[in-house]
């Protein structure tokens, strides 16, 4: 469940898996602890949040291909996370880099606590593998300040096992429709002092349309050391390679009629090659905590579409937080800076290779924040928290080729949060607040193309009241959001396989409702519901008026009915949007909705044992799920019409899963 007053629950049937793990330990209930308490901590901190945010155990996915984070997060609230292709996903929360549908904007993405990010703030989410975390942690907007989030969106922490919390050997061997197979395996050590995980994930598949193969290899692990009571360091390793042909986007009429249809002009594709280092060291105190740590990304991007775009980037940084509490009072401080530089190239693309050079520079960026919050109990029942996030953002581009010129923006913006928590009654929460986020445009903002233009951050207040809480056999997460945009980062397609213009609009407005209700009818009936409700529109604009924003679906409703025991369970589930998205800022054309209907089952054997099924699309519905915005549908060329994204095929996968 991903619900937090659920969460102890989540965390004890986790904590159960590894009873019938041997730890290499003498006693395996030590290690039973800890992953007890890493997700009661977890569970902790969001009860402790004002506002939307959410814990998904790996349990909660474990019956599905985990092909990308939408696999993960597709029950939990106000997370828009809609497949296009493979691994590639739109992902947005309350509306973050509503217009970008390639790489990540508006979210901070991070593992075990460290960004993926790069120095700019844009990011691929493709590097964070799911089939391997322990649990997600998503605070949705301004409630990811307590971990240096400033954008609209908020923050996505994954969390990785340590040789503690999986110990011993595991495996997973997936496979199914379209050539696809997966094996997962990975080995925890511990002893007294150190403890040691590793994991080696492999995948291809030809993808479910044509011109979509991909392939994958992942290698992630770390290693800790208690250096004395209560001082832990624990240094991370992960590195990827990984091979994406892009089958772009189709005219509407292939979409629904011909959605295995793709485009193979240019051979477009993304590989990516990353290694990512990390070390976070911890200090217990008696009343609170102090971590420090760095880290250094380096990945290589080779990118054949509208250009070969070949970019070599470094990124490298360091944070602190400093957490502390006595009596009613309790207080989080903290800072970060991210340094980065990247040798951008471009090459006319000649079937995926590289013809004659077009474009060179060398980006160079970084992004300072410093963070605090304050939480004081006026009550037992009642919390007031405060706070504030300064950031600091320098861009530069020195373009050496075809000609000579230089561009530079700086940006400086600081946002406070004001919140209130109260529980009237144990197991039940009410809580609003007001913030104010920001987000610094990146180079592929900035550098549109070729020119570095001048673009003024995003910013905006939200104003958010909801509830989460558990009584009798239900449990719900619902918020009511409002946010008053200022220049908000909005793109649309400007030719055919050339990457959107950017601009910043006048006044926008983002609200809507994101909900969850879980229902446990018995031991062995559990109904899982998401909905979101989004209206997205300009406010007043001159051109546009009150239009809706384009891309994301006013409704979108998901339910999952989970029947049976961990030894044997099948659980049915529908995916719902009524009516479907605008496709352009003129709202123009509009997309019909669609209805999707899926099943997935688990076996236990042995209890170490357990075998899954997966069925997506059961009835091969076809419709649009995804959409690269234009302004006006009714003005475009015919090489302009492909614009559209086509839902999942129907598809079938299966598995096991083994410990020992």
């Amino acid at each position: 469940m991903t619900k937090s007053t659920t969460l102890l629950g989540s965390a004890s049937a986790l904590a159960a898996l590894f009873v019938q793990t041997p730890a290499w330990a003498e006693d395996a209930h030590p290690d039973i602890l800890v992953t007890g308490e890493r997700l009661r901590e977890a569970a902790d901190t969001i009860a402790e949040t004002p506002g939307g945010a959410d814990l998904v155990t790996a349990e909660d996915y474990e019956n599905r291909a985990a092909v990308s984070l939408r696999d993960a997060l597709a029950f939990t609230p106000g997370i828009y996370a809609q497949p296009r292709f493979g691994q590639e996903v739109r992902l947005s929360i309350r509306g973050s880099g509503i217009s970008r549908g390639f790489h990540m904007r508006g979210l901070t993405l991070l593992q075990d606590g460290i960004p993926l990010n790069l120095a700019d703030d844009n990011g691929d989410f493709q590097e964070l593998d799911p089939t391997i975390l322990e649990h997600i942690a998503v605070y949705r907007g301004g409630n990811a300040l307590r971990f240096g989030g400033s954008t609209l969106g908020g923050a996505i922490n994954g969390v990785t096992p340590t040789g503690r919390t999986a110990p011993g050997i595991g495996l997973r061997l997936d496979g199914g429709s379209f050539n696809t197979i997966r094996g997962v395996a990975s080995y925890g050590y511990a002893d007294e002092r150190g403890d040691a995980w590793v994991a080696v994930a492999a995948d291809h598949s030809d993808g479910e349309r044509d011109h979509a193969t991909r392939d994958a290899i992942r290698f992630n692990g770390n290693i800790g050391y208690r250096l004395s009571e209560g001082v832990e360091t624990r240094f991370y390793a992960s590195a990827q390679s990984l091979r994406q042909e892009l089958p772009g986007a189709l005219a509407l009429a292939d979409a629904l009629n011909a959605p295995r249809s793709g485009n193979f002009v240019n051979d477009q594709a993304r590989d990516i090659d990353s290694l990512r280092l990390q070390n976070r060291t911890s200090f217990d105190f008696t009343d609170g905590s102090l971590e420090i740590g760095a880290f250094l990304n380096t990945k290589q991007l080779y990118h054949p579409i509208f250009q070969v775009v070949d970019q070599t980037s470094n990124d490298y940084g360091a944070f602190a937080r400093v957490h502390w509490a006595s009596g009613p009072f309790a207080l989080t401080v903290g800072g970060d800076a991210r340094f980065g530089a990247v040798d951008s190239r471009r090459w006319v693309n000649i079937d995926g290779g590289r013809g004659a050079a077009t474009f060179r520079a060398d980006q160079d960026a970084q992004t300072l924040s410093l963070y605090g919050e304050a939480r004081f109990s006026i009550t037992p029942s009642l919390t007031i928290i405060a706070g504030g996030i300064y950031s600091h953002g320098e861009r530069e581009q020195i373009q050496t080729f075809p000609a000579t010129a230089l561009g530079a923006a700086d940006f400086d913006e600081f946002s406070p949060k004001m919140g209130l928590l109260f529980e009237p009654v144990e197991g039940v929460q009410i809580y609003a607040n007001a913030n104010r986020s920001h987000e610094f445009p990146g180079f592929i903002e900035l550098a549109q193309i070729a020119s570095f233009v001048p673009l003024d951050p995003q910013t905006a207040w939200t104003f958010e009241i909801g509830t989460r809480g558990r009584i009798g056999i239900a449990g719900w997460d619902v918020s009511i959001y409002r946010a008053d945009l200022d220049n908000e980062l909005l793109q649309f397609t400007v030719g055919p396989d050339i990457p959107a213009s950017t601009f910043n609009a006048d006044d926008t407005i983002h609200r809507g409702i994101e909900a969850g209700l879980d229902l446990d009818f018995a031991p062995w009936a559990r109904l899982r519901q998401i909905y979101q409700y989004t209206d997205f529109r300009f406010d007043g604009n001159a051109l546009y008026g009150d239009n809706r924003l384009p891309v994301i679906p006013k409704h979108l409703y998901r339910a999952e009915l989970r029947l049976g025991t961990e030894s044997l369970n099948v659980a049915p589930a529908m995916e719902w949007v009524p009516d479907g998205a605008w496709a352009d800022y003129a709202n123009v054309q509009r997309v019909d909705g669609y209805a999707m209907i899926g099943l997935t089952a688990a076996a236990g054997i042995a209890g170490k044992v357990s075998l899954f099924l997966d069925v997506r699309n059961l009835t091969n519905a076809h419709g649009v799920g995804d959409i690269s915005a234009v302004i006006d549908t009714r003005a475009l060329l015919p090489f302009q019409q492909a614009i559209f994204y086509p839902i999942e095929r129907r598809s079938v996968f299966g598995g096991v899963r083994a410990r020992f």
